[in-house]
C-alpha cells in the first residue's frame, strides 16, 4: 500500500511515542511511504518552531524521508473547496504521489474526505484498515 503522511502525523510520529510512532514503524516496514515536498516543508518548520528540535536532528529526519517516494510541489491543487488553502496542496500531493491513501489528523481535510480523489483516513482508520488486512481469511 502507497500511503501519504500529512504533516501532523509525522510531527507527532518524531516527537512522541504511541501510534503516530507505530504506524510510521509500519508504513516504513510493510508499506511504501509517499511524501510531498509541501510536507517536509511544513515538516522542518513545526519541528523548529513548535518542537524545538535541534537542526540536526532535523536534518536526519529530512534526510530519512527524502528516501521515501518523494512527490514535489503540484503545479495546482484540485479546488476541494478545503477551510485551509494549504490542506489542498497536500491532497494534490498525496494524489500526484499515487498514494493509496492519505493519512491525517485533521479535522479540515478529515471533514472534505468525501470530496477527496483518495481514501482520506484518520491514525485509527489507518490502523484498524491494516490489522484487517493482516487478519487471516476465513
Amino acid at each position: 500500500m502507497r500511503v501519504f503522511l500529512d504533516t501532523n502525523v509525522l510531527v507527532s510520529a518524531f516527537a512522541t511515542r504511541g501510534l503516530c510512532a507505530d504506524l510510521f514503524s509500519s508504513v516504513l516496514l510493510e508499506h511504501e511511504l509517499v511524501v510531498g515536498e509541501v510536507v517536509l516543508t511544513e515538516l522542518r518548520r513545526a519541528l523548529r518552531d513548535r518542537i524545538r528540535m535541534p537542526r540536526r536532528l532535523i536534518e536526519e529526519i529530512d534526510d530519512l524521508l527524502r528516501e521515501a517516494v518523494l512527490v514535489p510541489k503540484p503545479r495546482e491543487h484540485l479546488n476541494l473547496g478545503i477551510s485551509d488553502p494549504d490542506d489542498e496542496w497536500i491532497v494534490a500531493s498525496a494524489v500526484a504521489g499515487r498514494a493509496d491513501a492519505l493519512i491525517t489528523g485533521d479535522s479540515a481535510l478529515l471533514a472534505a474526505a468525501s470530496r477527496a480523489p483518495l481514501p482520506v483516513l484518520s491514525l485509527r482508520g489507518l490502523w484498524d484498515l491494516l490489522r484487517e488486512n493482516k487478519r487471516p481469511k476465513k
